[in-house]
C-alpha cells in the first residue's frame, strides 16, 4: 500500500522512520531511560511459545512491513541542535483500520532529558495532522495509564478529549493495566 514513510518536520523537531543504522543510538537512549520508561512499558503476558520482546532489528523489520501494509507508522523523534541531530524518542501511529472505522492509536515515549519541553506534544500534533490530512483517518486514540500525569497532559494539550477508562486494557510492566482513553476525531471526513 505505502512505499515509503514521510519525514514530518516541525521546526527543529523531525519525525522520521527509524533505520537499522539507528540501533546504537536507540539502544543507548533506551538504556539511559530504563527506569524512567519501565513503569509504562508494554510487556507480554506469559503465554506458551511466545518468547521475548523483539530485538531492535526485528522491531524495524516488523515496522517496515506494517508501514508498507498501511497498518502502522513508527517514527524516531530527532531534535536538530545546531549541526547535530539528537534522537529523543519514538512515536507510532498504529492499529490502523480503514473502512467504516478509519482510525488508529498513537503511542509514544521520550527521553527523560527532553521531557516537559513540549516536544512530545508537538510530535503528537504533527502525527495527528498527518493522519487526518494524508491518511484521511477519522478517529485517533491515545491510551495511557491513569497515573501517568505527564502523558495525560500531552494528550490534552494536543487536543485529545477524555473518553473513558478501559479496565485491564494493555499488558504493561508485567500485568494487565487500566488505561484512560483520549480521542481526537477528524470531523471533516
Amino acid at each position: 500500500m505505502f512505499k515509503r514513510l514521510p519525514v514530518i518536520r516541525d521546526h527543529e523537531l523531525t519525525l522520521r522512520p527509524l533505520r537499522y543504522r539507528d540501533r546504537d543510538i536507540w539502544n543507548q537512549v533506551r538504556r539511559v531511560n530504563h527506569e524512567w520508561l519501565n513503569p509504562w512499558e508494554a510487556t507480554r503476558p506469559e503465554i506458551e511459545n511466545q518468547g521475548a520482546l523483539p530485538t531492535y532489528f526485528e522491531m524495524i523489520h516488523y515496522q517496515n512491513q506494517e508501514s508498507k501494509a498501511g497498518r502502522s507508522f513508527s517514527f524516531g523523534l530527532w531534535l536538530s541542535d545546531g549541526d547535530q541531530n539528537r534522537f529523543i524518542g519514538q512515536i507510532t501511529l498504529g492499529g490502523i483500520v480503514m473502512g467504516a472505522y478509519r482510525g488508529g492509536y498513537i503511542g509514544y515515549w521520550v527521553d527523560q532529558r527532553y521531557a516537559n519541553r513540549g516536544y512530545t506534544t508537538r510530535a503528537v500534533v504533527a502525527l495527528t495532522n498527518y493522519a487526518f490530512t494524508e491518511l484521511k483517518l477519522h478517529r485517533i486514540e491515545i491510551n495511557l495509564r491513569p497515573e501517568n500525569e505527564a502523558s495525560r497532559k500531552v494528550a490534552e494539550k494536543a487536543g485529545y478529549k477524555y473518553e473513558g477508562l478501559r479496565s485491564g486494557y494493555l499488558h504493561i510492566n508485567g500485568d494487565w493495566r487500566d488505561h484512560s482513553t483520549f480521542v481526537k476525531e477528524n470531523l471533516l471526513i
